[in-house]
């Protein structure tokens, strides 16, 4: 690999806005009862006979460790006095317009990455300020008066920063990254924190006594390379605040899905069940989440030898109902040939995405 000389671009302004347990706190809105509570966005597994993935959850409710992807199941065990509610997604489809017209009102170049949090590059905007940290606050203001919503804010000179920055004080915080501050901020971050850096790869860097950004600076480049390859090139550059990626305001997503690396074989079929319906889950929730609609479902199953089955249905009608993508999904494993090697990989995959029946960009 070609080792490339570094060259950081801290001539940006980038704020990244995520939205504070967003579909719990709606629904703390509109209901002032749920106020002090735990609640979680999710079916109810008393209703489900324990199916059901967690969405969201207040701040209340993450006190009992309860976080989105979590089941259900294991949500009422940590949290039997938690309110469960199913989540009105049309409604918090309309809100979501309403912030991004909020962020547009600052500038164009916003770049959304679900319903609830974006990146603006306010280098030049709409109202020829200087200060970043003062939109970001404007921001923060028109939300909380038009909506009565909090949001978290990071503000930075690249994407990846500001994204940590916004998580580093939540709810209703809001953190400046300078350039001259990075490399301390990083250093004391643990590993697992870093955006980008998956389960496996902590896991990973646990093993070789990388806990947090400080060690991950004391790393040379080469070592890092050597370890992982294209990824070690980025984290040498991440952990020291390089991330040159550009706010880009025509994401287009052709596919949504999820897929899971088991470190344990599956071998029973309702174990394996399980998964399918855990990933499918998560990828209605995404959809929603994007405002997407998709007419294709794969399933993708890894047996214990890495041979690879990938199978698809394609409806008559786009679907984003969980119930359709897991009822297809399920239906595509039973006609799979048996294979009694085990499993170590699933992934459910929505594809021919569409926007109201129609073709479009993720965001408008």
């Amino acid at each position: 690999m070609l080792i490339f000389p570094l060259f950081n671009d801290t001539s940006r302004k980038i704020i990244h806005i995520d939205m504070d347990a967003f579909f719990a706190a709606v629904e703390e809105r509109d209901n002032p009862k749920l106020r002090g509570k735990p609640v979680v966005i999710g079916a109810d597994p008393r209703q489900t006979g324990g199916r059901g993935v967690v969405s969201t959850a207040n701040y209340e409710a993450r006190k009992f460790g309860i976080h989105s992807a979590m089941s259900s199941k294991e949500a009422y065990e940590r949290c039997p006095q938690a309110v469960f509610i199913r989540g009105n997604h049309t409604k918090y489809r309309e809100i979501g317009r309403h912030i991004r017209s909020i962020f547009r009102r600052y500038t164009d170049l916003v770049e959304p990455m679900s319903i609830d949090e974006a990146y603006l590059d306010v280098t030049e905007n709409k109202l020829g300020l200087t200060s970043a940290v003062k939109i970001a606050r404007l921001i923060q203001r028109d939300i909380w008066q038009e909506l009565e919503l909090t949001c978290s804010a990071g503000v930075s000179y690249n994407k990846f920063l500001a994204k940590l920055a916004s998580d580093f004080e939540k709810p209703r915080g809001l953190t400046l990254v300078l350039p001259e501050e990075a490399e301390p901020f990083l250093a004391q971050l643990p590993i697992e924190k870093f955006h980008g850096v998956g389960k496996k790869s902590v896991e990973r860097l646990h093993e070789m006594g990388i806990f947090t950004g400080k060690d991950l600076q004391e790393q040379s480049e080469m070592f890092l390379i050597d370890r992982f390859g294209r990824f070690g090139f980025d984290l040498y550059r991440k952990a020291r605040g390089i991330s040159n990626s550009p706010v880009k305001t025509d994401r287009i997503r052709k596919s949504i899905g999820n897929e899971r690396t088991y470190s344990k074989l599956l071998y029973d079929e309702e174990d394996i069940k399980a998964e399918i319906s855990k990933n499918a889950q998560r990828v209605a929730k995404t959809l929603k989440e994007n405002e997407r609609q998709g007419k294709t479902i794969v399933l993708k199953v890894r047996y214990s030898d890495f041979s690879t089955l990938t199978k698809r249905v394609t409806l008559d009608q786009a679907t984003q109902d969980f119930d359709v993508i897991e009822n297809h999904a399920l239906l595509i494993f039973d006609s799979l040939p048996e294979n009694l090697s085990g499993i170590r990989l699933l992934g459910v995959t929505v594809t021919g995405l569409e926007e109201e029946g129609k073709q479009t960009r993720l965001f408008d």
